[in-house]
């Protein structure tokens, strides 16, 4: 497989996957690109804050994108979109409903917050997939010894 080349924040070179291979309409990730990815975004992650994620593709109504988490995420509600999420490796605990404490509004129809408050958890692992309706306060809570690597779909649910 051929691998693109990116720089990094420290100035170093790393190579890496395609992020996808076009053959006309068609955007095929295989868990292998994939997962060549999520290695990069490790990296990314161990660089920064514990958390690193890209969009693959955008298309007129839904984006295909990856992340890797070794920390909680912010609880969220986003107002038009929906998530469906494919775990490809590791755990987490996916807590959704209730509410959000400590909300802000981080952009249009876009609400971030500390925690959720009231909501039920759900366990993920390695090929479970959930759907997040839009308009669902979801928290993703991650233990340091068991990081997530997941691909995420956003579905605008509403105009």
């Amino acid at each position: 497989m051929d691998l693109e080349k990116e720089i990094l924040k420290d100035g170093t070179l790393d190579e890496v996957a395609p992020k996808s291979r076009h053959r006309g309409p068609l955007d095929h990730w295989t868990p292998p690109i994939l997962m060549e990815r999520a290695a990069y975004l490790r990296k990314l992650a161990k660089l920064g804050d514990g958390a690193a994620g890209e969009t693959l593709r955008e298309y007129p109504r839904h984006a295909a994108m990856l992340s890797f988490r070794s920390r909680n995420g912010e609880a969220e509600i986003h107002e038009k979109f929906a998530d469906l999420f494919y775990v490809l490796a590791g755990a987490a605990t996916l807590v959704t409903g209730g509410t959000v404490a400590g909300a802000r509004t981080t952009g249009p129809g876009e609400t971030r917050g500390n925690a959720i408050e009231g909501g039920a958890a759900q366990e993920l692992r390695a090929g479970d997939v959930a759907h997040v309706p839009a308009g669902t306060p979801h928290q993703m809570l991650v233990s340091s010894e068991k990081p997530i690597t997941y691909f995420v779909l956003k579905i605008q649910e509403a105009d």
